[in-house]
């Protein structure tokens, strides 16, 4: 299929703003390429549902025809959503045919996009009610990495990455609990930012651990990340997690924290190893370098999914389990079931310890402004990930799992290859809203020039633009 060697170059948002404004494009243009790469393509598990052809153009008709349409900043730029997250008349499903309802409300990170002129394309695949990191754990078609040779699309947002590696899109909105969003983007040679938790509004999003969501971003470029993003980050008073965005980089330089080589871990992955080395030497050379251990990250990381956390997904999926557990993937229904075993006793204790991680976590962040880990420490095929599902799930978290924990932010960053042609990925972290140094950064390491733009902001939302 198309991008088999690696992802295919779309037009970035932009370049479509650009196309747009010089009328060589137009939305209804635009719209009708997206709707035509979608429909050669085949069935390859990346859309679980796609606005059809004619409603998509009349959709992009009415944001031309909207009042000062040209000035509104992402005037009909084409996106797609993870089905996790609600869209007014669409199903959302989270990959659960037999859990699906019908959206009654935009989620208003969602509405804040529509707002600024975006083109909403449809739902994207992920793993069953976001539970898992690597793209298989689906009813629906498997999803497989643009890099081809049967590696994984990685999950659980597998379909936000594939909208955007493919083409078809040039950004898509995802979810990012334990990595769900850096993971894929790792697998499929994109950029996934998860901002600070509450910077963007988790009101309309189905929770897998609602103390622990984030939604993210998936885009090919940070100028891309920036343009969404100033749209979608507004506080919310509906979300009890909700905070403001920190301050903008003052251009001072970056002190990058480096583990120790022996404290990573790619899993006996010689040529991931070689190529995450490779590009640790080129860091060093640019930038000031401190050691920093691992240890207190990865021991917050081992708390996820070997302590009570996991049965915070029992909030909102605990009756649907007790009344139709066939309904669920069976991986899935075994983690969901793996919840019931911890107690409030279990939940305290975690939670001491996670308090004291912190503490010693928030002294690091004294000596280094972000810390620079691989986003993951190998590849996967299709048939290795269904053959141990919950092992090669694991090792895909290692460096994922601690960050919301830790309320850190993270942005995987695609820089190069395998000598193998399997795509290496690294992940910036910073502290809690410290996003824009950190995007600054991410910037840097893809040689792109940064422009920081004002954020958008609704003046009188019109209910007319779902």
């Amino acid at each position: 299929m198309p991008g088999e060697s690696g992802p295919t170059t779309g037009p970035s948002v932009a370049e479509i703003l650009a196309s747009h404004a010089a009328g060589t494009g137009s939305p209804v243009k635009t719209a009708a390429r997206v709707a035509d790469a979608i429909a050669s393509g085949a069935d390859d598990g990346t859309w679980l549902s796609t606005v059809p052809r004619d409603e998509l153009l009349a959709a992009a008709e009415n944001i031309e025809k909207r009042p000062g349409a040209r000035t509104l900043p992402l005037y009909g730029v084409p996106f797609g959503v993870k089905d996790s997250i609600d869209v007014e008349g669409v199903p959302t499903t989270l990959s659960c045919p037999d859990y699906a309802y019908v959206a009654t409300a935009t989620a208003p990170a969602v509405r804040r996009l529509l707002d600024a002129g975006a083109l909403y394309v449809g739902k994207t695949n992920l793993d069953q009610f976001a539970t898992g990191l690597n793209g298989t754990r689906t009813p629906y078609t498997v999803p497989r990495s643009v890099y081809g040779g049967g590696i994984i699309s990685g999950g659980s947002s597998s379909g936000s990455a594939l909208a955007v590696a493919l083409g078809q899109v040039p950004f898509a909105v995802a979810t990012d609990t334990a990595g769900s969003g850096r993971v894929p983007a790792a697998l499929n040679g994109v950029i996934g930012y998860k901002p600070s938790r509450g910077l963007i509004s988790t009101v309309g999003l189905v929770p897998a651990c609602k103390s622990l969501d984030c939604l993210s971003v998936m885009a090919t470029c940070i100028g891309d990340v920036d343009r969404v993003v100033d749209v979608m980050m507004d506080r919310d008073d509906d979300d009890p997690w909700s905070r403001d965005r920190g301050p903008l980089h003052d251009g001072s330089d970056i002190r990058v924290g480096l583990p120790t080589v022996e404290q990573l871990e790619f899993f006996g992955d010689v040529e991931m190893r070689r190529a995450h080395l490779t590009f640790r030497d080129h860091l060093a050379r640019r930038y000031t370098v401190v050691d920093v251990s691992l240890e207190p990250f990865l021991a917050a990381g081992a708390l996820l999914y070997q302590g009570p956390w996991v049965a915070e997904r029992l909030v909102e999926f605990g009756e649907f389990l007790a009344v139709r557990p066939d309904s669920i993937h069976p991986v899935v229904r075994d983690v969901l079931r793996s919840g019931q075993r911890y107690t409030a006793v279990d939940a305290f204790a975690a939670l001491q310890s996670l308090q004291e991680l912190k503490a010693m976590v928030g002294r690091l962040w004294k000596q280094m402004d972000v810390l620079v880990v691989p986003t993951i420490g190998t590849t996967f095929t299709v048939g290795e990930v269904l053959e141990r599902p919950i092992d090669t799930n694991a090792m895909l978290g290692h460096y994922t799992h601690f960050g919301n924990l830790l309320d850190l932010l993270g942005v995987a960053v695609p820089v190069g290859l395998t000598t193998d042609g399997r795509p290496a990925s690294a992940m910036l972290l910073g502290a809690a809203l410290t996003d824009d140094l950190v995007l600054h950064l991410a910037a840097q390491l893809l040689d792109e020039p940064r422009a920081r733009a004002a954020p958008f902001e609704i003046v009188e939302p019109s209910e007319e633009h779902a």
